[in-house]
């Protein structure tokens, strides 16, 4: 029986949270019903617990509490997640200084954290994670309250507090009450504080199972099927770094007004103070807008909140699919009728190819994947559509110029097959070139670069290095033309200057050769190169 949590103590609670929650994480995400039904409330509480964890082990045990706390809001995932994090950073903001706690102590932190997890959610709801971990913290401060706690009192209060209040959420959530269950992150919460009577008596409280949804014929109850929701339909969560309280708060209002469930958590790190934002918008580019003029999105996902039914496919129908990573390439393939997918090569997924791919209602669908590194989602999302009966076909664009040329010989009255040839020879046939800035330092096939120096690649592979864009753009060009082209398409980034140079460039020393000049907008690298 343990009189005071020790770091020790620290590192044994948070491994018998990561176990308990993996061995509950099915049941919690069967519970989720609220906000979205989304089933990934104990996949999430166990993702963020794992990365609280981890970087306590890391930390070698020097402070404990702290650790604990920045790395679950560094890994929170979802809206539970973010709120768990945010109750463990509210005890690490108590604790973090003692080496010892006490059961007062103990109390006094886990109601600055209940209170601090509200202040953290922008439109707190009663019947949720929230109400459980407040009556948890009551029933804790109640123990000390009638005169000298020891530390086992308080955390069986606490847990015995938290449970009783998770079984009463579905008289207060309708959500809840309709599905026949309980809170899936209270009843987390729950889990997390019976870990801690473990950690400080030896021995967990018995408790009946998690009540769930009712089964028939003692069977268990089939996970939930829910419709999309009829509010914002896609989760945004990313780390904001380089930002501040202010910014962070105009951040807040603004995510507010664009959807719902807005969770956001700060924590100091070695680096200086991130948050993590979550919030359920319907537009994902606004919510990402907002959060670059706060700060510094890293880290960035976006999940449909629930998965919609495929929509059938109109026999007889073709579509174009293609990856856009920037406003003006979006609105490039857009102006010619292709369905866009507006996402950065690392945000993009195979469900979200495949999400894209089924909502055309094509029954043949061609997808430009327009990055080496997309391909192989996009192959997978390809070989998934197959299977629901649409005729697809991956031409395994590595450029958006790639793409550019493949979707300028597209013609519906040839036959699909030999569209797609076309498409695919068009592509083939053009030549790439990037000019990027680097922002580390790294040895390239054309020597070291340094952050800040501007790179000129070509087919993937870098052949110039220099101080100046535009110096690097004509080296480039000239090298690519040595081998001959009729035709040079240039996507140019927020820096119309270097669009100039380059446009001046090849009208003096390459006449002959016919361009093809186009904004990139905001997103875009500084100057993207195609030669046909």
């Amino acid at each position: 029986m343990l009189e005071a949590l020790d770091e020790a103590a620290v590192g044994r609670w948070s491994r018998a949270v990561v176990d308990a929650l993996s061995a509950a994480r099915g049941r919690l995400d069967e519970l989720n019903v609220f906000p979205v039904p989304d089933g990934d409330t104990g996949t999430n509480l166990l993702l963020t617990a794992e990365a609280g964890h981890a970087a306590l082990e890391a930390d070698g045990g020097a402070a404990p509490w702290t650790a604990l706390a920045r790395g679950a809001v560094l890994g929170a995932r979802g809206n539970s997640g973010a709120i768990l994090a945010q109750l463990l950073r509210g005890l690490a903001d108590a604790l973090a200084g003692a080496h010892r706690v006490d059961g007062p102590a103990f109390a006094a932190a886990l109601t600055d954290a209940a209170r601090a997890a509200y202040t953290a959610v922008a439109d707190p709801a009663e019947g949720t994670f929230l109400t459980v971990a407040r009556a948890g913290a009551d029933a804790a401060a109640g123990a000390v309250a009638t005169g000298p706690a020891a530390l086992a009192e308080v955390v069986r209060a606490a847990a015995d507090g938290a449970r009783a209040a998770l079984h009463a959420t579905p008289g207060q959530l309708s959500a809840l009450a309709d599905a026949g269950v309980v809170d899936a992150g209270g009843a987390g919460w729950c889990l997390v504080l019976d870990a801690l009577v473990g950690t400080v008596t030896g021995e967990p409280p018995a408790r009946a199972p998690l009540p769930g949804r009712p089964s028939r014929a003692g069977r268990p109850a089939a996970p939930l099927v829910a419709e999309p929701p009829a509010g914002p339909g896609s989760e945004v969560q990313f780390l904001l770094a380089d930002s501040d309280e202010a910014a962070v708060a105009r951040l807040s209002e603004r995510l507010a007004a664009l959807g719902d469930s807005l969770v956001v958590v700060g924590v100091d790190t070695p680096g200086g103070r991130e948050w993590n934002v979550h919030v359920h918008v319907s537009d994902v580019g606004a919510a990402i807008e907002a959060g670059i003029e706060a700060g510094r999105p890293h880290r960035l996902t976006v999940s449909p909140l629930a998965a919609p039914r495929p929509p059938a496919a109109a026999p007889g129908t073709r579509a174009v699919v293609a990856l856009a990573c920037s406003a003006g390439l979006a609105d490039l393939f857009g102006g010619e009728g292709v369905t866009v997918l507006p996402a950065a090569v690392d945000e993009l997924s195979e469900e979200l190819v495949l999400t894209a791919v089924l909502g055309t209602r094509a029954a043949q669908v061609v997808v430009l994947p327009n990055h080496a590194d997309a391909v192989a989602p996009a192959t997978r999302a390809a070989e998934r559509a197959r299977a629901d009966g649409r005729d697809v076909v991956v031409v395994p664009t590595r450029s958006a110029v790639q793409g550019m040329a493949a979707v300028a010989v597209t013609d519906p009255a040839r036959r699909f097959g030999d569209d797609t040839v076309a498409m695919a020879e068009a592509a083939a046939a053009t030549r790439w070139a990037e000019v990027t800035v680097a922002d580390q330092e790294a040895l390239t096939s054309a020597g070291r670069c340094g952050p800040g120096d501007v790179l000129g690649s070509a087919e993937g592979d870098v052949v110039v290095l220099g101080a100046d864009a535009a110096t690097v753009a004509r080296d480039l060009l000239d090298r690519l033309l040595s081998a001959g082209g009729e035709l040079v398409t240039l996507v140019v980034g927020e820096d119309a200057s270097l669009g100039e140079a380059v446009c001046a460039h090849l009208a003096a020393v390459h006449p002959t050769v016919e361009v093809d000049r186009h904004a990139g907008g905001p997103g875009a690298l500084p100057l993207l190169i195609g030669v046909e």
